[in-house]
């Protein structure tokens, strides 16, 4: 990808000087042209002007002889080298400063088709000057007045030819400057190439070991701007997908084992029974053993079901008005015959004696009931269980907070983890999934609310969870 851009860059720049030659020859060509036109043709017309002021005038009133007048103006033919004509105002040449001057006897030649108002507004004309010249001219004319009416006409003539090396020295002039530009130009397009296309290289590299399985490549480009951000972007992209991978090779291995457990001590369990192993007096409890194992499942395939749902976003919530202090007496009475076991007792404390909410009424339910069922868990016989609801702002807190194992500090982090279980849970929760707490955080996230744990081991537990309070009016 780098050679293949980096001959874009070149072709481009090749193409851009091309144009960029042809553009400038073209049109400096032009307008060089025009201008040392413009410039020949106003010195030539103060000239005209002097010339009639200082000379021509007088040769018309008499003031001075043709002889005298024609060696003035070829003097100043030799030193401007440019051609001078008199002519009177039928179009006869009177005065030719390249020619001899002409005597009284002859007849001067007459310009058949001269007319000094063909050029309109214009006093100045450019081309052979009614066939009188072989190559392209400049003539300038001037009028000479006398008395108050025009006698004649001073016309400059200067071959075109003389303003093409001047001309051509600005084109160089020019040239040279963008030669100049170019080189200056080639140098930023090869700092271009080091700064962008270098680090593009690398993030293509980078690119096509992520594409080819290798998450733990390691793109580095130093640099704060666009392209550094984008090989840091995709650097967080593989950190990320590597971690997904690995939690998805975790996740495979896990429920691998969750679900092989239990079908195994079934399979075992009903092989035994089958073959004798086990007596008929005997079958009833190990019947009960398979029920539990087939409840395990079932708990576990429905807890798969609803983070599968969670994940693929069609958990649509059912927002709705209800009671959260009356949800949590409700969900307390599903434990009543565990907590009857262990003599484990709940300490309601709530700050209003209605508090409403805003949220989906079964996903929250589950929430708790989760949280709850966690706390009997980890509790210890002949212990209580504090749940609380408390208003804050636009928000109700709800704490359920036991007394029981709680969660080394290390793995709070993990709890969250889909299937994770501490070294301290182990051992008390034989039929818990791990799936628990993965619900109740993604139930919670779909909610836009947050939930905090604070626990220390040997003493206990608290979740916290937010919901929208409810407004009165609603």
């Amino acid at each position: 990808m780098n050679r293949t851009l980096n001959s874009k860059f070149v072709i481009g720049y090749i193409v851009f000087a091309i144009l960029s030659l042809i553009t400038v020859a073209t049109v400096s060509n032009k307008l060089f042209y025009k201008n040392l036109i413009k410039e020949e043709v106003d010195s030539m017309y103060r000239e005209a002007n002097t010339i009639v002021n200082a000379y021509a005038s007088s040769y018309f009133s008499s003031k001075s002889t043709m002889d005298e007048t024609s060696l003035e103006l070829k003097r100043l033919d030799t030193m401007m080298d440019r051609q001078i004509w008199i002519i009177d105002t039928t179009g006869a040449i009177v005065l030719d400063t390249r020619k001899q001057t002409s005597k009284t006897s002859e007849i001067p030649e007459v310009i058949e088709e001269f007319d000094p108002t063909a050029n309109g507004g214009k006093y100045y004309q450019q081309g052979d000057f009614y066939g009188y010249f072989d190559e392209e001219m400049i003539t300038v004319m001037s009028p000479i007045t006398s008395h108050y009416s025009i006698r004649g006409y001073v016309l400059i003539h200067e071959p075109v030819d003389n303003i093409i090396p001047r001309k051509d020295s600005y084109l160089i002039i020019t040239f040279i400057m963008v030669f100049m530009v170019f080189a200056y130009s080639m140098v930023f397009l090869i700092i271009f190439r080091m700064w962008v296309l270098r680090p593009l290289r690398k993030i293509t590299v980078a690119a096509g070991e992520y594409a080819g399985g290798n998450l733990k490549y390691e793109l580095n480009v130093q640099s704060d701007d666009e392209m550094g951000n984008l090989a840091n972007a995709m650097s967080y992209m593989a950190k990320e997908l590597n971690e997904t991978e690995e939690y998805q090779r975790k996740f495979i291995s896990n429920i691998s084992h969750d679900f092989r457990s239990p079908l195994t001590s079934i399979k075992g369990y009903l092989e035994a029974m089958l073959d004798g192993t086990i007596p008929q007096e005997l079958q009833g409890k190990y019947l009960n053993i398979v029920i539990n194992e087939t409840e395990r499942l079932t708990k576990l395939t429905s807890s798969l079901l609803t983070l599968n749902k969670m994940d693929s976003k069609e958990a649509r919530l059912e927002i709705t008005r209800f009671d959260i202090n009356q949800m949590i007496k409700q969900v307390i009475l599903t434990f009543e015959g565990t907590c009857s076991s262990k003599n484990i007792k709940f300490n309601l404390i709530f700050d209003e004696k209605e508090n409403y909410v805003l949220a989906d009424y079964s996903k929250i339910q589950q929430v708790l009931y989760n949280l709850i069922d966690n706390a009997i868990k980890f509790s210890k016989t002949d212990s209580f269980i504090h749940i609380t609801t408390t208003e804050k702002g636009d928000k109700v807190f709800i704490s359920v907070k036991d007394t029981g194992i709680g969660i080394p500090k290390e793995s709070i982090p993990k709890i969250w983890d889909r299937f994770y279980k501490s070294d301290l849970s182990r051992g008390k929760d034989k039929r818990g999934t791990g799936l628990g707490l993965s619900i109740v955080k993604e139930i919670l996230n779909t909610h836009k609310e947050n939930i905090n744990v604070i626990s220390t081991e040997g003493v206990g537990t608290e979740f916290i969870f937010t919901l929208s309070k409810a407004k009165d009016n609603i």
